[in-house]
């Protein structure tokens, strides 16, 4: 999701609820500590040069059980964040603690924001070596899929 898109979807809830990809909510007491824009400049096994932007928000949770941030104030928080650091609008990576900090995407349902497993990736495949990911069919699928394409006169050959 896009920081614009974001921005959008906040403007229609009351309460700011993220929930994990395991359907865990991520507890009503968190903080936003960071809002930034991560811009990474880098070199693919392919020897490809790369640039990718994107908005960070870091999610965190202490023992401040009584705090509870509102969708007015994050808004603010990104209205600041886009005066003073110039975010663009691009696709928005959270973070979040657990065993280590993962880092995740972000889709909205409607009433909540959903918190997305990514996913490492060569990007480059076609210059390393790596094949392409076969298909698993059974043999006995194929035997009746299999029908002639192609009927004489029928003009297909």
């Amino acid at each position: 999701m896009k920081l614009s898109e974001f921005k959008k979807h906040l403007s229609t809830v009351t309460e700011l609820n993220f929930v994990l990809p395991n359907k865990v909510f991520v507890p009503k007491h968190f903080h936003v500590t960071e809002v930034g824009q991560i811009n990474k400049h880098f070199i693919d096994c392919g020897g490809v040069i790369r640039n990718e932007k994107t908005v960070n928000f870091q999610l965190w949770e202490a023992g401040d059980f009584d705090h509870r941030l509102a969708p007015q104030k994050l808004k603010d928080i990104i209205a600041l964040s886009e005066n003073k650091l110039g975010l663009e609008d691009a696709e928005i990576e959270v973070e979040y603690q657990s065993e280590t900090i993962g880092k995740y995407g972000l889709e909205f349902n409607g009433a909540n924001f959903h918190l997305v497993s990514t996913q490492t990736n060569c990007l480059a495949s076609d210059k390393c070596g790596i094949p392409p990911e076969k298909l698993k069919v059974k043999l006995s699928d194929l035997q009746n899929a299999t029908k002639p394409s192609c009927t004489p006169g029928g003009k297909c050959c």
